[in-house]
C-alpha cells in the first residue's frame, strides 16, 4: 500500500529553521504535505513542507535558507493547475492567504499593482465602482490568484477580444533565484543589448536579449501562428520586434520556474455593460465546429462551446438543471453560446439579428423542413446571462461530476487549431478516442480553437494508463500536422512538457534549457516544469499510483451511485477533483470555514484530500479515526452548501457524519457530545425544571465551569429552556400534519403555536405528528447524526416515519418548522432507513413555507392577509438554500401586504447546532457570523423585523447583536390578525 514519504532528519531540521525564522505558518505534518500533494491534475507529488508566509520578507527569507538547504521551493496560488504544475516535492510557498493584497489603483492609467495571491474575482468586485475590470476572465475566478494566472499565462472566454494573460499585464516585480530583486517590464533593446554589466540584471537582460536575436529564425519557423500558445517559454518576447522588448512577457507562462513574483501590475480595461447572447443550437458537433469560423466574423466578445455530455451532466446537477432548461430548446450535440457586448445596445441586437441570419445561411432553423434542426435561443436578460455562463464556467466540475471509475481526463486539454481546421481536427481526436475504447468530452473556448478536451479513463486501470500515452502521442501528432499549439490555455506542467520537442523542435527546447540555467543554475524553483521534465505518465507521480488501494470499510451510510469500498464512501470522497470551487470567497455559502481561516484544511477540498489519504493508509493506520483527522473535520459546520454547490456533488455534511461515526466506533463520545446528541431522550424530564436547566447562565461561575469541564464555552448563552413546553394534542384526519422539532419544541414553542394558528386560519385542517407507540415525542435524529452516533439516529427516525407513514397514506402532508431536522428526512434518513423510507416519502416532508405557498398560489388555501407596514430583513438557513426550500419563504413573506422583505447575501451564521457553542470553534463561529450577516442586522433599521426559520441563526443573531430574530410564521400570524382585527 502506497503510504506519503517521509523525508527524516534533513526535513526536520529544515522545518526547524523555518520556524525560526519566519512570521508565518510553517506545516510539516503528513496531513499537511497530503492536503498540497495534489492540484486539479492527475498528479500527486507530496512536498517536502508548507509555508504560509505573511510578507514578502517571509518569501525572501524561505528562499534564501532553501537555498542554503539546497532544496527547491514551489510557489503556489489556489493550486488549480490542470497539468501538475503546482504539485512538486519542495517547499511550497502558499501565497493565498496573506499575499492578496490589492497594492494601488490607478484609473487614470487603467493599471493595478496586486500581490500574487490576490484572487481575480476580488480584484473586479474592488475594481467595479470604477468601472473597470481585469479582463483575462478565467472560469475558476472564484479563486485563481493572479500570481497563478500570470504563472499558467492564463486567457479566459474573452481572449478573442482581450488576448492571453501576457496581453494584459504591464510589470512584475520579481525575487530571481539568487535572491535579488528585479522590475520586469518594457526595456529598450538597444540600451539592453549595450551594457556592460557583468551581473544583476542589466547583464540578465542583456543576455537573454542576445538568445532572443540569435534564435529569432528559429523562434519564427517553430512558433504556432495561432490565437492561443501557452507551451514552453514566450522566447518570442525576445526576439527584434521593434524597439523595446516586453520582458514581463518572458515570466508569464514560465510555472514559478523562472523567478518569484513579488507585485504584478496588471492592465484594465472598462467595464463590459452591454451584453446579449445567442445560443446557436446543432444536431451535431461537427457542424457547430465548421460554423464557428463563421460565427466569429461578427467580431463577437466570446464564442463558448457546450457538448451534449456536458447538457447531460448538468442536468442532472439541482443548481444548474433549471437554468439548462431555460436555455437548452430540444437535445441539440452541441451549443455555441455567441456573446456580444458593445457599448450600445441597439448594436449588440443588430448583430444578434445577424446571428440569426448566418445560422439560416449555414442551413439551421428550427421547424423549416428545408434546413436542419437547428437555431438561436435569445438571452439578453443581464441576470440570466450570468447564470448561463455560470453553468459554462463550471464545465469542468460538470464534467468530472461523473460518478464511475472512469474521468473526463486532463492531458490533452488545450490543443489551439486555426479555425478552418477546428471541425476535421476534432473528428480526427475523436477517431483517436474510438480507437482506444473511449470517448472525450468537449467545452470552452471555440472562438480561438481551443477546445477543452478530455477522453474518459480510468488510471486506476494499466490498461487506461497505457491509452493515456498513446492518446497523447496520437493527438500531439494531428496537432503538429495542422501546425497548431499542444498547449492553448491550461500550460505545461508534468502533462505537456515531455513533449516540447515534438512541438518546437530540439534547438527551441535546448534554448529553453539554456534560460532555465541562466536564471535559475541550481534549479531551485519548481523543476521538471518545462524543462527537463518527467514522463507524463510515470504512474509514480500520479494521484492514483500503481499500489493505490482501499481496504474494506464498515460504514454507517449507503454511498448510492458511488463505487469503491464502503458501500459507494470511496467512489464519494474521490468524487474531489482538487479544482477548488469551494474556495470561492462571496457569493452562496460553500465554504464557511474557509472563508474564515482561509486553510486549505478548513476547505471542502481539504477534507475530500485528507480522507483520500487516510483511507487509501497514506496517512498511516488509523488515519480515519485520529486526532489529526478531527481537527480536519472540526470546523466542517455541516451547512450542506456543498452538496448544492460543489458541481462534482461532494457532500462533506453527510461524510462528516460518517467519519464521526467512525470516530465513535474507535473512541467514544466525551461528555458534551452525548449532552447535545442526547437531548431530544431527556428533553422530556428536563423541561419539567427548566430552572434548573437554565442555572448555567444565571449563577456566577458557572459558565466558566462548564467550559472547563465539558467544553462549552463560557462567552455564550444557552439557548432557554421554557416552562411551557409545545404539547401536541391535535389528532384526525387533516390537510398538515405539524412536526413539532425539539428545539422549537422546548425553547422556543410559540413558533409552534403560531404555526398552528397560521394553518387553521388559512382554512387548513391540522393535527399534530405523534408517536404511533405513545411514548417520547418525534425526534429526526439529527443531533444524535451531528455526533456519529448513526444507530441512535436510525432508532429515532425509524419511530418517526412509522408515524410519518400513516400520514403520508392518508392523503396529508408533514410540515414543520425547522430546515435542519424536516431536510433530514429528504437527506440522510434514506440513505439510513432503505426501503422503509425512500426519497419519494421524503418529498412529503415539507417546511411550513413550502407548504403554505404551494397552498396559497392553488387557491386551496385562502388566508386573508392584513398590512404588515415593515421591512424584513430576512435570512436564510443553510440547508433552505441547499435544498432550494429558501425560495418559498421569501415568495411567502412577499405575500404580506406592506412588508419590504431584503434577503442577507449571507453564507452559514456559524452557531451550526452545536458548532457555535463549543469552546475550540467559538471564535470561528462568531467570525463567520461577522463576515456578512450580523453587520447587515446591525446596518437595518431599529424598526425593522429580523426574521430567520434556524434556531441556530437566531440564537447566533441574538448573541451577535442583541436583537431578536422570529420565525417566518410569526411574520404571517400578525398579518392574519391584522386582517381579522
Amino acid at each position: 500500500m502506497v503510504k506519503i514519504p517521509s523525508y527524516g532528519p534533513v526535513t526536520s531540521y529544515l522545518e526547524e529553521r523555518l520556524r525560526k525564522a519566519i512570521e508565518g505558518e510553517v506545516l510539516f505534518t503528513s496531513f499537511d504535505r497530503g492536503r498540497y500533494a495534489t492540484d486539479a491534475s492527475i498528479y500527486q507529488m507530496f512536498p517536502l513542507g508548507i509555508v504560509v508566509p505573511r510578507s514578502m520578507a517571509d518569501v525572501e527569507t524561505v528562499l534564501a535558507i532553501a537555498r542554503e538547504e539546497g532544496v527547491p521551493v514551489l510557489p503556489r496560488g489556489g493550486g488549480t493547475s490542470q497539468c501538475g504544475q503546482t504539485v512538486n516535492e519542495a517547499v511550497v510557498i502558499d501565497f493565498s492567504k496573506h499575499l492578496n493584497r490589492i497594492v494601488s489603483i490607478d484609473t487614470e492609467t487603467a493599471t493595478a499593482v496586486v500581490e500574487p495571491g490576490l484572487v481575480l474575482d476580488e480584484l473586479n468586485r474592488a475594481l467595479k465602482p470604477s468601472g473597470l475590470w481585469f479582463p483575462v476572465d478565467v472560469s475558476t475566478g472564484s479563486r485563481a490568484t493572479l500570481g497563478g494566472m500570470v504563472a499558467n499565462n492564463s486567457c479566459g472566454s474573452r481572449s478573442i477580444r482581450y488576448g492571453m494573460m501576457r496581453d494584459n499585464v504591464h510589470a512584475i516585480d520579481a525575487l530571481l533565484a539568487d535572491g535579488s530583486k528585479a522590475t520586469f517590464s518594457a526595456t529598450d533593446r538597444a540600451s539592453a543589448l549595450a551594457s556592460n554589466a557583468e551581473k544583476g540584471f542589466a547583464a540578465l537582460t542583456r543576455d537573454l536579449l542576445r538568445l532572443g536575436g540569435r534564435e529569432a529564425d528559429e523562434i519564427c519557423a517553430r512558433f504556432p501562428d495561432v490565437p492561443r500558445r501557452v507551451g514552453g517559454y514566450n522566447l518570442d518576447a525576445l526576439v527584434p520586434n521593434g524597439a523595446s522588448n516586453d520582458m514581463a512577457a518572458l515570466l508569464v507562462g514560465s510555472e514559478g520556474t523562472l523567478a518569484v513574483s513579488k507585485k504584478i501590475t496588471l492592465k484594465l480595461s472598462p467595464i463590459l455593460r452591454e451584453k446579449v447572447l445567442g445560443i446557436c443550437h446543432f444536431p451535431t458537433f461537427r457542424e457547430a465546429m465548421d460554423a464557428t469560423q463563421h460565427l466569429v466574423k461578427l467580431d463577437p466578445t466570446a464564442v463558448e462551446l457546450v457538448d451534449r455530455t456536458m447538457i447531460e451532466l448538468a442536468r442532472d446537477i439541482a443548481m444548474f438543471q433549471p437554468i439548462i432548461d431555460q436555455f437548452v430548446r430540444g437535445e441539440p450535440a452541441a451549443l455555441l453560446m455567441v456573446e456580444f457586448a458593445e457599448p450600445e445596445v441597439a448594436e449588440n441586437l443588430r448583430r444578434l439579428r445577424q446571428l440569426h441570419e448566418v445560422m439560416a445561411d449555414l442551413g439551421f432553423s428550427w421547424g423549416d423542413t428545408g434546413k436542419r434542426e437547428g437555431g438561436v435561443v435569445e438571452a439578453t436578460d443581464p441576470t440570466f446571462i450570468t447564470q448561463i455562463f455560470e453553468v459554462r464556467k463550471q464545465g469542468l466540475n460538470i464534467m468530472m461530476s461523473m460518478k464511475s471509475d472512469g474521468k473526463p481526463v486532463s492531458f490533452i486539454e488545450d490543443c489551439c487549431v486555426r479555425l478552418p481546421d477546428l471541425a476535421d481536427f476534432t473528428d480526427r481526436l475523436t477517431a483517436i478516442f474510438h480507437k482506444h475504447g473511449t470517448v472525450g468530452t468537449w467545452y470552452a473556448h471555440a472562438s480561438v480553437g481551443t477546445l477543452h478536451v478530455r477522453p474518459v479513463l480510468n488510471l486506476k486501470l494499466e490498461k487506461d494508463v497505457k491509452s493515456l500515452r498513446a492518446i497523447a502521442e496520437e493527438a500531439f501528432d494531428v496537432v503538429e500536422a495542422y501546425r497548431g499549439s499542444h498547449s492553448g490555455e491550461h500550460g505545461d506542467g508534468i502533462s505537456r512538457s515531455e513533449f516540447h520537442e515534438k512541438m518546437f523542435g530540439p534547438r527551441i527546447v535546448s534554448a529553453f534549457e539554456e534560460i532555465k540555467n541562466r536564471m535559475d543554475p541550481s534549479g531551485l524553483l519548481n523543476p521538471g516544469k518545462i524543462v527537463k521534465p518527467p514522463k507524463m505518465d510515470n504512474r509514480r507521480l500520479f494521484r492514483y499510483p500503481a499500489d493505490y488501494t482501499v481496504p474494506p470499510l464498515d460504514t454507517a451510510f449507503d454511498w448510492g451511485a458511488h463505487t469503491g469500498q464502503g458501500r459507494g464512501f470511496q467512489g464519494a470522497v474521490e468524487m474531489c477533483n482538487n479544482n477548488g470551487a469551494c474556495r470561492k470567497l462571496a457569493n452562496d455559502v460553500m465554504c464557511p470555514s474557509y472563508r474564515v481561516t482561509r486553510n486549505e484544511r478548513d476547505l471542502v477540498r481539504g477534507r475530500a484530500n485528507t480522507l483520500r489519504l487516510a483511507i487509501s493508509g497514506q496517512l498511516g493506520p488509523d488515519a480515519l479515526t485520529s486526532d489529526e483527522m478531527m481537527e480536519t473535520m472540526q470546523t466542517c459546520v455541516s451547512c450542506k452548501a456543498c452538496r448544492r454547490e460543489c458541481p462534482t456533488g461532494i457532500d462533506m455534511a453527510k461524510i462528516k457524519i460518517e467519519v464521526l461515526s467512525q470516530r465513535f466506533k474507535a473512541h467514544g463520545l466525551k461528555i458534551r457530545d452525548r449532552l447535545v446528541a442526547y437531548l431530544p431522550r431527556y428533553a422530556p424530564y428536563a423541561s419539567h425544571v427548566p430552572f434548573l436547566m437554565n442555572l448555567r447562565d444565571r449563577l456566577p461561575g458557572m459558565a466558566a465551569l462548564s467550559e472547563r469541564f465539558i467544553g462549552m464555552a463560557a462567552d455564550r448563552t444557552l439557548p432557554r429552556w421554557t416552562s411551557q413546553p409545545f404539547r401536541c394534542t391535535k389528532r384526525g384526519p387533516a390537510d398538515a400534519v405539524l412536526f413539532a422539532d425539539t428545539f422549537n419544541r422546548y425553547f422556543e414553542p410559540e413558533n409552534l403555536a403560531a404555526a398552528d394558528t397560521v394553518l387553521e386560519r388559512s382554512g387548513l385542517s391540522i393535527a399534530h405528528a405523534m408517536p404511533n407507540d405513545g411514548g417520547r415525542p418525534l425526534c429526526c435524529g439529527r443531533t444524535f447524526l451531528a455526533a456519529g452516533l448513526v444507530e441512535e439516529a436510525r432508532q429515532e427516525m425509524q419511530r418517526t416515519v412509522a408515524a410519518f407513514k400513516q400520514v403520508i397514506k392518508s392523503g396529508a402532508t408533514v410540515v414543520g418548522l425547522e430546515p435542519s431536522c424536516i431536510l433530514t428526512f429528504r437527506d440522510e434518513a434514506p440513505a439510513l432507513l432503505g426501503n422503509a423510507w425512500t426519497a419519494a416519502d421524503g418529498e412529503r416532508i415539507q417546511t411550513i413555507e413550502e407548504f403554505l405557498f404551494k397552498h396559497y398560489q392553488s387557491g386551496k388555501a385562502k388566508p386573508e392577509l392584513g398590512q404588515v407596514n415593515r421591512k424584513a430583513v430576512f435570512h436564510g438557513h443553510c440547508h433552505q438554500k441547499a435544498f432550494d426550500a429558501l425560495v418559498p419563504a421569501q415568495q411567502l413573506l412577499g405575500l404580506i401586504p406592506g412588508l419590504q422583505v431584503e434577503t442577507v447575501d449571507a453564507s452559514c451564521c456559524g452557531m451550526a447546532g452545536a458548532f457555535g457553542y463549543q469552546a475550540e470553534t467559538a471564535t470561528i463561529s462568531r467570525t463567520m457570523a461577522e463576515l456578512n450577516l450580523l453587520p447587515a442586522i446591525r446596518g437595518a433599521e431599529t424598526t425593522s423585523v429580523i426574521v430567520a426559520d434556524g434556531t441556530s441563526c437566531r440564537q447566533q443573531i441574538l448573541d451577535g447583536t442583541g436583537r431578536k430574530a422570529v420565525h417566518v410564521v410569526q411574520l404571517l400570524r400578525q398579518s392574519l390578525e391584522n386582517a381579522a382585527a
